[in-house]
């Protein structure tokens, strides 16, 4: 089991039936990403890429303001150079684990999400929005750009004249606007962001945790390496999932017409 909640200073962490919600809790600076913070996020996803209960991550924002309003810049007056990289490169590690989680992510998005906030949902597999939700990319206006990865995550996502248009005026938009271009899956209403995420990450947990992670996998390698190569991958997978206790569950389960109960085996 990863560490209880209370070992922590700002997140909350449980996990109930192979969901695993990480909550960034910072409402009163927003959510934003403090040293500390990044630090605590890390250890935590650390912690659950090491539990084999875990079938699927719910991220979120404590409070209905925001998700994560990016990096902390009161904490950031104080900073050297040196240490404005280090803090950089630690927001930029977030969303990096996120993608290499072996489980699929979920950004339950409550609020504003807006720089490195915004990066850390894209680094999710998947985003769910609230109606109140915004979100964006404002790094310009403040004569730097999204290096946590937006620059890169971003245009792969909704295709590079929209990611341009969003990083080089640094507007933000609503979650409505990012349904249109496919910045998030899907909008809630207010106040059920989190938990149309759960019900989400619940589907995603009843079904077989290795063919998720296969899934996963062959998803992740063919977008970055080609065509080919994911199709040999997933070829590869699926026969290795034939001589898996899942899949023969699996098959039983559909011949008895009773739902199956994988064990990740």
């Amino acid at each position: 089991m990863p560490e209880a909640s209370a070992t922590y200073r700002d997140i909350l962490l449980t996990v109930e039936e192979g969901v695993a919600l990480l909550t960034l809790n910072r409402p009163q600076a927003l959510n934003a990403l403090s040293v500390n913070l990044c630090d605590e996020v890390l250890a935590a996803l650390a912690a659950l890429r090491a539990d084999p209960a875990v079938r699927a991550l719910v991220l979120t924002g404590a409070g209905d303001r925001a998700f994560c309003a990016g990096a902390d810049l009161k904490e950031r007056r104080g900073m050297s150079e040196a240490q404005l990289r280090a803090h950089n490169r630690k927001i930029a590690r977030i969303p990096s684990e996120l993608e290499q989680l072996e489980f699929p992510s979920i950004a339950a998005v409550n609020g504003h999400a807006l720089g490195g906030g915004c990066e850390v949902a894209l680094g999710c597999d998947l985003r769910i929005a609230a109606e109140t939700a915004e979100l964006g990319q404002p790094e310009v206006a403040l004569g730097i750009i999204p290096a946590a990865g937006g620059t890169q995550r971003l245009p792969r996502l909704i295709g590079r004249a929209r990611a341009k248009e969003l990083i080089f005026t640094g507007k933000r938009i609503d979650a409505r606007a990012a349904e249109r271009i496919g910045l998030v899956n899907a909008v809630a209403p207010a106040g059920q962001a989190v938990a149309q995420a759960r019900a989400l990450a619940a589907a995603i947990a009843r079904n077989a945790p290795l063919a998720v992670r296969g899934a996963k996998q062959a998803i992740a390698v063919g977008l970055e390496s080609g065509l080919q190569a994911g199709l040999a991958l997933e070829a590869l997978i699926q026969f290795g999932l034939y001589a898996t206790q899942d899949w023969a569950e699996g098959l039983a389960a559909f011949n008895e017409k009773r739902p199956p109960v994988y064990r990740g085996e």
